[in-house]
């Protein structure tokens, strides 16, 4: 079974159900990025943007959030999501 082209819709889906954020976007940005590495060709699916806020971020370094939205979205990794820039939002 080959696995999905990874949305913002799915990405939002997992990082809530995972952290149960305060405050979530989560931006495709896909479209800016054709003809880089790591471009599908259709235009979305692999650079993504996460402004993020979570109660399991208080107490730890950036590092240590950025390592908890990594965890939460491994399958969509595995399946091309080729970037994803990560912003913690401290509430």
């Amino acid at each position: 079974m080959t696995p999905s082209i990874p949305t913002a819709a799915l990405l939002q889906s997992r990082l809530e159900q995972a952290l149960q954020p305060t405050r979530l976007e989560v931006i495709d940005e896909s479209g800016h990025h054709a003809g880089h590495a790591g471009a599908n060709g259709l235009g979305y699916g692999t650079h993504f943007r996460v402004r993020i806020a979570a109660p399991a971020f208080s107490g730890k370094t950036r590092v240590a959030c950025h390592r908890l939205v990594y965890d939460a979205l491994q399958q969509e990794i595995t399946a091309g999501l080729h970037a994803l820039a990560i912003e913690i939002v401290r509430d």
